[in-house]
């Protein structure tokens, strides 16, 4: 790939702590072979090379790209006809959405992050029936998307080997139903079909797969505590340390999986893997909402991270996550849209706002984000979790060449103070039709809205045209048995709590 130049207003290479960033003004930089090798004054560059192609008017603020540290699938569940709901319902609800086309699935997903300035995106896939060769076959297409959209996609698929549904075994369950329920849901647990070793086999497959590939990487990913068994945390934390893989795991998302965790091992989630070795640097904790101050000295302790997801917090009445304890405990973070963003869509910019917005308790302190943290959480906090850490993240000599270029004009129009800092002004104000230009490994992949490698239109309207066919018979005989299931899945966690047990979603000062 030749070189070629990024011309800037302001160049925004990296943060330095919360309350600084290195920024360069009427700056380029210049990158070769998808890795940044210059940076400097734009004057200086072009007189030095006046012959290099230049992207960009000077009218632009060039940031690194984003990362999306916690992601699902394209179309949104509400989209698909599963309503907003408390967490442990809403997986009732899920049984409903459409057999969707993963390849155009991903894509719709993809459009929405790259325009809004996403370059790297962990994708935790999940929840896909058959065989080995069938799940392995499913995640090559979600994979093989990326790389035709030509996104940087950091892939795991979740592990669940037990209580699939609720919080108790799937036989149990079963057992629980009526029996005219009995059949229908045990024939959907039979759809499932991977071995615990399955997974470990599919992982191996797929990183020899992708092996050596710039853009695609291949993780581990735990589901939940509820979700695995204590065979398959031990085998993920020994694989993980054997082949130094990173791990991203939800964890306590609800109170519920809070009580989870007390019931099954009288002790916090936490501590629980702890037991298997697992909270170690590479751990990514997505969620956290329900971490105790004992768990977060834990987690500063071993350098584990935790992946911020506000929005889905917030849809599915999940809690306020302990942000400002995280940061102030010194706990890598990082910023996750997950299924989808406050609006239900996959938009970083917004996101990022909803994560300063949101954990701003009252008082004149300094323990509220800042800016500069924000955009560390959606940069190198991202990076950290994937991968790809010490590859991207920031702009820099050696690392690669992942920017969004954002049009200063929108975010300025048609007055700004000039004493508001520019970061403040871009975080605060910047718009999706103000992304200018998304960048990976130096290859221009949106442009003036307008992607480089594939047609959005026809993409989308393949898209519409594939799901405008009749429901199957499989995908009625589920949505009989999520309408079915939905009242005896409210009675199970009806009086799960013990009396002292239940912590307000909105309690912060003392987490217990």
């Amino acid at each position: 790939m030749p070189a070629t130049m990024v011309r800037a207003r302001h160049l925004i290479t990296r943060t330095l702590d919360r309350h600084s960033h290195e920024q360069f003004d009427d700056a380029a930089l210049i990158h070769e072979d998808g890795v940044v090798t210059e940076i400097g004054s734009y004057d200086d560059l072009h007189r030095r090379y006046p012959d290099m192609e230049v992207l960009g008017s000077g009218g632009e603020i060039v940031l690194p790209g984003f990362v999306n540290g916690h992601h699902h699938v394209g179309l949104t569940p509400l989209q698909l006809g599963s309503p907003d709901m408390p967490l442990e319902l809403w997986f009732i609800t899920r049984l409903v959405c459409r057999n969707v086309d993963l390849r155009l699935d991903t894509l719709y997903s993809a459009f929405e992050m790259i325009a809004s300035g996403v370059t790297t995106v962990q994708h935790i896939h999940g929840w896909i029936p058959g065989t080995m060769k069938d799940v392995e076959a499913a995640a090559n297409q979600v994979i093989g998307a990326y790389e035709e959209i030509g996104m940087r996609v950091s892939y795991s698929f979740a592990l669940r080997d037990q209580n699939r549904l609720i919080y108790q075994a799937d036989q149990e369950l079963v057992a629980s139903l009526p029996e005219e329920l009995r059949g229908p849901m045990a024939h959907h647990f039979a759809r499932f079909r991977m071995s615990l070793g399955d997974n470990f086999d599919m992982f191996h497959n797929l990183s020899s797969t992708h092996e050596g590939k710039e853009r695609v990487r291949v993780q581990l990913a735990p589901a939940n505590l509820h979700w695995c068994s204590d065979a398959a945390l031990e085998r993920m934390a020994e694989l993980s340390a054997s082949e130094n893989v990173p791990m991203h795991m939800h964890l306590l998302e609800t109170a519920f999986q809070k009580e989870y965790a007390r019931r099954r091992g009288d002790c916090t989630a936490v501590e629980y893997l702890d037991r298997f070795g697992l909270v170690t640097p590479r751990l990514t904790l997505g969620h956290g909402v329900w971490l105790s101050d004992k768990d977060i000295d834990r987690l500063a302790e071993a350098g584990a991270c935790v992946c911020h997801n506000c929005s889905s917090n917030f849809r599915l009445r999940s809690g306020i996550a302990p942000l400002n304890v995280l940061e102030a405990k010194g706990v890598d973070t990082a910023i996750g849209i997950d299924e989808a963003g406050i609006n239900d869509d996959r938009d970083m910019l917004q996101e990022m706002r909803m994560v300063l917005r949101a954990h701003r308790t009252p008082g004149i302190g300094d323990e509220v984000p800042t800016i500069q943290q924000v955009l560390r959480m959606a940069t190198t906090g991202g990076a950290r979790t994937t991968a790809f850490d010490g590859r991207i993240g920031t702009l820099e000599v050696g690392k690669a060449a992942d920017l969004v270029m954002i049009d200063w004009e929108q975010v300025s129009s048609p007055y700004l103070d000039e004493a508001t800092p520019v970061l403040d002004a871009v975080l605060q104000r910047a718009k999706t039709s103000g992304v200018k230009a998304t960048m990976v490994a130096g290859e221009v992949l949106y442009r003036d809205g307008k992607f480089t490698r594939l047609d959005h239109v026809a993409a989308l309207r393949e898209l519409r045209e594939h799901l405008s066919k009749a429901l199957s018979d499989e995908e009625v005989e589920r949505r009989k048995l999520s309408k079915s299931l939905m009242p005896h899945v409210k009675r199970f966690y009806t009086g799960y709590f013990d009396s002292d047990a239940h912590v307000p979603f909105y309690h912060q000062s003392s987490r217990v």
